[in-house]
């Protein structure tokens, strides 16, 4: 019946998208809009970001329930069960964050080519889905340019989530299309795009709908044709979590922990020269390029001068040179301080303590700084100080780039002392350490540059050396874009490297 049905409707293939500035489209997301079918993965997101460990766990252990009630009784049912083990309890506020700073990369990651081609087409966009309706808005929003989220709403108490859902229930069948009659009146929707049999209620009551393939063999729609690009993004997981990847990483994080542990009691406790092989043989790879500078001989250091990716970057800059190199930081846990191997010293953020402080370090060695004061996790370089351009012309540009199967080890929600135990926590972790040339005389203050002719100077240097692009973005945007203070993550005009800073 539901084959005969679908028959009805033509695949989205022959859908024309031209001249449509003037339609209204609506269109499921699991298997739609998205590419997957399944929407367990992003309650796993949820449940592990917000939950821990035991959360995910508690969500395998009724995914199967989910499962046979989704199939063989209704998929209502099954989605109840999925809310229930992931949400029950959490507050609202740690869903709407994670919703906000985590999803939106593996949601892009899986956006549907054919659909993505008709949605973008249209003047006004609405999407019509079975998942909460606080899991995917700020995504469809932000970065899809929807006009009109409709989803599951769930139930709260007292700012927690109950696990249950609100009336009408989970957004299935008719309660679909009473939903789209509800939102839209007497007006009819000119496309209606969904993939299964119980898209087919709503599609009906649009002027055109359009069936995408489940079967369909297709590559996710690249990032940069997004309206804006994805620059920052949150979240400990490196893989999108579905169920035989969520069950390896329950399984995988007692044992992970412990190597993560003897790792970093080999990179504490023994002499730095020798850090290297303990690495090398405890499975961390360290890949170094270009020709380290040999250690000072006189009263004066260089400074190293490393893009940012994790809290780890001056310790492997450590390992690569074969000697401890201290780093000025603007924020450290105690805990990181407690077990890094290498002197740290805290920035204050006030330019003349700060400078004053550097040129007493750089007077007694090398010095290490990471001049875009936080971590990005795309290949983008954030806006670097100015700051260290004015104190010494000893520059030495080091180009830092690292692997990470399936944790992040960096963080801006969580607790960022557990940042150096999720980076070894990795079956095998690797940083390559790239050393430029030191900047000739010429290119310095000393030689007539400005502080900011500088820093521009070798952000392009490094840039150019990973294929990354310049931006102007700093510190403050990158925790205003987690946040969702100001609606904006990042405009595409920000980041080409034809208008930024020459690059």
């Amino acid at each position: 019946m539901a084959t005969a049905a679908a028959a009805k409707f033509p695949s989205v293939k022959h859908c024309p998208s031209i001249g449509r500035e003037k339609d209204t489209v609506v269109a499921d997301m699991d298997g739609t809009l998205l590419i997957g079918r399944s929407s367990f993965p992003y309650f796993a997101l949820v449940a592990f970001e917000v939950g821990g460990i035991l959360r995910l766990l508690f969500l395998l252990l009724l995914s199967p329930a989910a499962a046979v009630l989704y199939y063989l009784v209704s998929e209502s049912a099954g989605i109840r069960v999925l809310v229930f083990a992931a949400f029950a309890g959490m507050r609202v506020s740690d869903i709407e964050s994670v919703a906000r700073a985590v999803l939106p990369k593996f949601y892009a990651g899986d956006l549907h080519p054919d659909t993505w081609r008709v949605f973008s087409s249209c003047g006004r966009r609405c999407v019509l889905t079975a998942n909460p309706r606080v899991l995917v808005e700020p995504f469809l929003k932000e970065f899809l340019g929807a006009d009109l989220v409709l989803g599951t709403e769930i139930l709260s108490y007292r700012g927690r989530a109950t696990g249950f859902v609100a009336e009408p229930g989970v957004l299935v069948g008719k309660n679909k299309a009473d939903e789209l009659v509800a939102a839209f009146g007497g007006a009819v929707p000119e496309i209606g795009l969904g993939d299964r049999h119980t898209d087919f209620a709503f599609m009906s009551l649009c002027k055109e709908g359009y069936i995408v393939s489940p079967k369909s063999q297709v590559k996710a729609v690249d990032a940069d044709k997004l309206p804006k690009p994805i620059v920052f993004h949150d979240g400990r997981l490196v893989q999108k979590p579905n169920p035989v990847t969520a069950l390896l990483i329950v399984l995988w994080i007692p044992v992970g922990f412990l190597l993560a542990c003897l790792r970093i009691a080999a990179g504490s406790l023994l002499p730095m020269p020798l850090v290297y092989y303990a690495f090398w043989a405890l499975g961390v790879r360290v890949t170094i390029k270009g020709n380290p500078p040999p250690p000072p001989t006189n009263n004066s250091g260089v400074l190293f001068i490393c893009s940012h990716r994790t809290l780890l970057d001056p310790i492997f800059l450590s390992t690569a040179l074969g000697r401890p190199i201290p780093a000025v930081t603007y924020s450290v846990s105690r805990l990181s301080e407690l077990i890094s191997p290498i002197p740290t010293v805290r920035l204050t953020r006030d330019r003349a303590t700060d400078a004053s402080m550097i040129k007493k370090l750089l007077q007694k060695g090398d010095l290490a700084i990471c001049p875009e004061g936080t971590t990005c996790r795309e290949p983008f370089l954030l806006r670097f100080s100015a700051l260290f351009a004015e104190l010494t012309d000893e520059l030495v540009p080091v180009a830092m780039v690292n692997r990470m199967s399936m944790f992040h080890g960096t963080t801006a929600r969580g607790w960022k002392g557990m940042d150096p135990f999720y980076f070894f926590m990795n079956p095998s972790p690797a940083y390559e350490v790239t050393f430029l040339n030191k900047l000739p005389r010429e290119l310095t203050c000393g030689g007539g540059k400005t502080s900011h002719d500088v820093a521009n100077y070798i952000q392009r240097v490094i840039a150019a050396t990973l294929s990354y692009e310049c931006t102007t973005f700093t510190r403050k945007d990158k925790y205003r874009a987690l946040a969702g203070n100001d609606g904006t993550v990042a405009e595409k005009p920000r980041v080409k490297p034809s208008k930024i800073m020459g690059c």
